[in-house]
C-alpha cells in the first residue's frame, strides 16, 4: 500500500492537485528534485483534458512508498518515480529509454535539493552535443536512404502497395536527421509543428507549412516525386554538414532517389 502522506489528493484543479503533492514531496529529505515535462511546458498546447507529467528525483530506493508512486496516473497527475543514477542516464543515446529524450527539452525545474545538480543534467538532455549530433545525424542518414532506397525500388518494380509502406517508414528517419543536423532532439509528433514554429530548422523547406505537407504526402501514398524532393533537401543539407561518407557510401544507387 502506497503510505497516505505521498498517495495524491485530488484537488479541484490539476494545479492544485500538483501543489498538494509538490508540498509533501520536497518536505522529504529522500526527494532530491521535481521535474515538470509534457504538455504543461509546451506554451499554448494543455487542454481542458492535460494532467501534470512530473518527475520525482529520489536519491536512492530507501523510499518504498515513493517507488510504488511510479507510473502513478490521474486525470490531473502523471508521476514517474525514478533514482538519482536513473535521472543522469534517462532518455540518453544507446539506452533502451532513449524514447524520452524529448520529454526534458523544455521540460521545467520545480525543485532541486543538489544545488543546481538536477538542472545541469536536465540541461544535459535538452540538445545533442557536437559527437552526439554528428554520430546521430549519420546513422539515421544512413537509414533514411536505405528506407527511400528501398521504397523507390518498389515504386520502379510495379509494387506500389509495398513501396508505400516503406515511404511510411521513412518520414521518422528524415526527422531525426533533420533535427539532429541542428544539434536539436526530435520532438514527439504531437510537438512537431510547435517546434517548427517556435525555432525553425533555418531552409526555407523545412519551413511548417512547407515541410508538413510533405511529410502528410509521403505517408498518404508515397508520391516518388514528393519522397526525391524531400530527399534532395536532404542531401543538400548534410552535404553542407559534412556527411559526404555516408552519402557516397551508397554509390550510384542515388540515382534512383535524385530521379524525376
Amino acid at each position: 500500500m502506497v503510505r497516505d502522506s505521498y498517495a495524491p489528493v485530488p484537488g479541484r484543479t490539476p494545479e492544485e492537485t500538483l501543489r498538494a503533492f509538490t508540498s509533501r514531496a520536497t518536505a522529504d529529505p529522500g526527494v532530491v528534485g521535481l521535474v515538470l515535462s509534457g504538455s504543461r511546458v509546451h506554451a499554448g498546447m494543455p487542454t481542458v483534458h492535460s494532467d501534470h507529467d512530473l518527475h520525482v528525483v529520489v536519491r536512492d530506493e530507501s523510499v518504498p512508498a515513493l517507488a510504488a508512486l511510479d507510473r502513478f496516473r490521474s486525470a490531473h497527475l502523471d508521476l514517474v518515480v525514478i533514482t538519482l543514477a536513473e535521472f543522469r542516464t534517462r532518455g540518453m543515446p544507446g539506452r533502451p529509454d532513449s524514447f524520452a529524450r524529448y520529454s526534458y527539452v523544455h521540460a521545467e525545474v520545480l525543485f532541486d535539493r543538489l544545488d543546481g545538480a538536477i538542472a545541469r543534467i536536465l540541461d544535459e538532455k535538452r540538445t545533442l552535443g557536437a559527437d552526439e549530433a554528428r554520430d546521430a545525424a549519420a546513422g539515421w542518414l544512413d537509414a533514411y536512404v536505405n528506407q527511400t532506397y528501398r521504397s523507390l525500388k518498389s515504386y520502379r518494380d510495379h509494387r506500389p502497395d509495398l513501396g508505400h509502406l516503406d515511404a511510411a517508414e521513412t518520414v521518422p528517419y528524415a526527422l531525426e536527421v533533420l533535427f539532429a543536423l541542428h544539434h536539436r532532439v526530435r520532438p514527439y509528433n504531437k510537438y512537431l509543428r510547435w517546434e517548427l514554429e517556435r525555432q525553425p530548422l533555418g531552409d526555407p523547406r523545412w519551413d511548417v507549412h512547407r515541410l508538413l505537407p510533405v511529410l502528410r504526402r509521403i505517408l498518404a501514398d508515397g508520391d516518388p516525386p514528393t519522397q526525391r524532393a524531400l530527399f534532395t533537401g536532404i542531401e543538400e543539407a548534410a552535404r553542407r554538414a559534412g556527411h559526404d561518407r555516408v552519402l557516397d557510401s551508397w554509390g550510384e544507387d542515388l540515382e534512383l532517389l535524385r530521379r524525376r
